[in-house]
């Protein structure tokens, strides 16, 4: 019997690991959290084949996504990830980083954490898609709007509305598995 995966999966065994492991699955971790926002900002422009591939040099450079590491680097620090060919060597793209580890901080003495501030924005409970094809399913909704203002409002950097659907999909606060896809009946 084969199993099914949503179609952009079967691109790359990349994606098709990713999509099996992580993608769509409730995360509730802040560090994870704060990583996969930051790559979603990475990603802008690009592939997110190309982020999953540097995916490890990023947490290598970037002290694992450790907020409280990130807030504090220096001029002389992200001068040395602007050199890291194993990163996206974006000015603007790294420097976000350290302005969103420093946002990400704020909100979780607000809220007590992140995830109980990003989570709010479902009611902390993934929504439940049934996408018959990858087509059908939207770039943006009024939700990721909802949190790319509140997240921009906060100084957070690369949270477009389509960024933030993204890391919506990323951290299963939506179920955007097709509904042919082994994943979405997993994950119902």
């Amino acid at each position: 019997m084969t199993i099914r995966q949503c179609a952009w999966a079967i691109n790359s065994q990349f994606e098709a690991q990713y999509h099996d492991a992580e993608w769509g699955v409730p995360v509730h971790d802040e560090r994870l959290l704060f990583e996969l926002l930051c790559l979603e900002g990475a990603q802008a422009g690009l592939s997110w084949l190309t982020i999953l591939k540097k995916r490890a040099a990023y947490q290598l450079a970037f002290d694992n996504f450790e907020p409280a590491i990130i807030a504090e680097y220096d001029d002389a620090k992200l001068a040395t990830l602007l050199q890291d060919s194993g990163l996206v060597r974006h000015r603007l793209k790294i420097n976000s980083v350290v302005l969103n580890a420093k946002a990400f901080i704020a909100i979780q003495a607000e809220w007590g954490s992140f995830d109980q501030f990003i989570w709010s924005f479902v009611d902390h409970k993934p929504i439940q898609n049934t996408w018959s094809t990858a087509s059908e399913i939207p770039v943006t909704t009024d939700v990721s709007l909802k949190i790319s203002k509140e997240l921009k409002k906060r100084g957070f950097k690369y949270v477009g509305s389509v960024i933030c659907y993204a890391y919506m999909q990323a951290i299963g606060m939506t179920n955007d598995h097709t509904i042919n896809c082994f994943r979405h009946a997993q994950l119902k």
